[in-house]
């Protein structure tokens, strides 16, 4: 019997959460706002998911021509060239079926666009014959799969987490908020992986984007039955997928941080426990900075990328009085997370399908 997809789990306790926050908190959260969001982020996944899918087989298609020079065949590089280019524009006509009712001119500077790129891949190739030019799909970078059921999953994870976290007065807004922050998984990406949280997008591009939308770091109060609730829930997630290491370096950095400062102010040690007993800030160090297909890959890179991410927490949160620091400092370092998958490799986190 296979080990369940811990993103089960993450549905079942996020969806918890929205229902122990409606009935235990009060909140003012109106029913049709959350089905938008919903619907919205489960559309998105399935159309950009399409698309891209589509998009990269053609892709993959146009570029698995074989460029490769060898020596031993120099005889008529000009002719080979030539052959060469001809075919990756017949290739490339068939493979933007696709994009059929694109306007002529845009697929004609993107076919000319192609094959001179391909020409110069090819004149590489033939005056360096140790460079590989034939590009065919990586067995790193495999063509996306196709749209499946549990695909969606992702999607639901993101649209709970913006339903528990973003408020909003229009349906506009949620709609915003749910599909850029479903499509910059598929904008925002190096070598197939996307370094944007969803979640934390979606609250950026509202916040910035719209007038009505905002956040409550403080909906949850600091009472400690919601601290154990999330620590037990999240605890169990990150077991599964292997990532606790990510937030206990941001939580033990930014409760470091937070100590020494309420020592050197000569406060009481209850402001102390205050300021970190919040539901909101465990939710997000437990759920959202530790999705594993956006935060980097090596254990060393996780750990000062979380680092990183309390630093700026804390001095965005007691320097500048922003109140939503955390989802700020996540969204400024998210693209770090590329840089420090560059100097330190390791094999990158898969979902069981």
């Amino acid at each position: 019997m296979g080990q369940r997809d811990p993103r089960d789990y993450q549905i079942i306790f996020l969806s918890l959460f929205l229902v122990l926050g409606i009935g235990t908190r009060d909140w003012t959260l109106r029913p049709e706002l959350m089905l938008v969001l919903l619907v919205t982020c489960l559309l998105t996944q399935w159309v950009m998911l399409s698309l891209w899918t589509k998009f990269s087989e053609n892709w993959f298609n146009f570029n698995s021509l074989d460029c490769t020079s060898d020596r031993a065949t120099q005889q008529q590089p000009t002719l080979d060239l030539l052959q060469k280019s001809h075919q990756g524009v017949a290739l490339a006509d068939k493979n933007l079926d696709f994009i059929g009712h694109m306007p002529t001119l845009m697929l004609s500077t993107y076919r000319q666009l192609s094959t001179f790129i391909k020409s110069i891949l090819t004149w590489f190739s033939f005056l360096n014959p140790a460079y590989e030019t034939s590009i065919s799909p990586s067995p790193r970078l495999p063509v996306p799969a196709s749209f499946t059921p549990a695909s969606l999953k992702s999607a639901m994870i993101t649209a709970l987490g913006l339903c528990l976290l973003l408020r909003a007065e229009h349906y506009l807004t949620m709609a915003i908020a749910g599909s850029l922050a479903i499509a910059s998984k598929f904008i925002f990406q190096v070598e197939r992986k996307h370094f944007f949280n969803p979640a934390n997008f979606g609250i950026i591009a509202a916040l910035l984007l719209t007038n009505d939308a905002w956040v409550s770091p403080g909906q949850w109060g600091d009472d400690g039955w919601y601290a154990l609730l999330f620590a037990g829930s999240g605890c169990m997630v990150l077991k599964l997928v292997g990532r606790w290491d990510t937030t206990a370096a941001f939580l033990g950095a930014y409760t470091l941080l937070e100590g020494v400062r309420n020592f050197w102010l000569g406060w009481t040690w209850d402001v102390f426990g205050h300021r970190l007993m919040s539901g909101s800030l465990l939710l997000f160090a437990l759920f959202m900075l530790t999705d594993p297909r956006s935060i980097p890959n090596a254990r060393t890179s996780r750990v000062i990328w979380a680092i990183c991410i309390a630093i700026l927490t804390f001095i965005l949160r007691n320097q500048f009085f922003v109140s939503t620091a955390v989802f700020w400092a996540l969204f400024a370092l998210a693209p770090l997370t590329v840089l420090l998958d560059f100097i330190w490799s390791s094999p990158r986190f898969t979902w069981n399908e």
